[in-house]
């Protein structure tokens, strides 16, 4: 199983971005996904989670400015980040609880991560 994350880059404050992530190889079945970041110097903090059901949850700090959204047919999550702050450097990351089988149990997986920078 491999997860690659995508769509980082640098923007000026308040300005936005989508990431992508993309969950591919032997999957049975997603749980849920999240979107992590960890910025420089700092530890890594959850922003962001979608269940296969389709519920979300975030972090205070991004509420009302992220949104986290999924395409379970095509095994894949997205970051819509808009009014985006220096803060908001950092290192994003995607997550996935994956079994690979009906007789396997769910199982932590992480992509490579994808940089985002926030400066004018």
């Amino acid at each position: 199983v491999q997860l690659q994350a995508s769509g980082g880059g640098l923007v000026q404050p308040g300005g936005s971005l989508r990431l992508s992530c993309a969950a591919s190889g032997d999957i049975f079945s997603i749980n849920a996904m999240f979107w992590y970041r960890q910025p420089p110097g700092k530890q890594r903090e959850l922003l962001a989670t979608i269940t296969s059901e389709g519920g979300t949850a975030y972090a205070d700090s991004v509420m009302d400015r992220f949104t986290i959204s999924g395409d379970n047919a095509k095994n894949m999550v997205f970051l819509q980040m808009n009014n985006l702050k220096p803060e908001d450097t950092a290192v994003y990351y995607c997550n996935a609880d994956i079994r690979t089988s009906r007789f396997d149990k769910y199982r932590s997986y992480w992509g490579q991560g994808t940089l985002v920078t926030v400066s004018s």
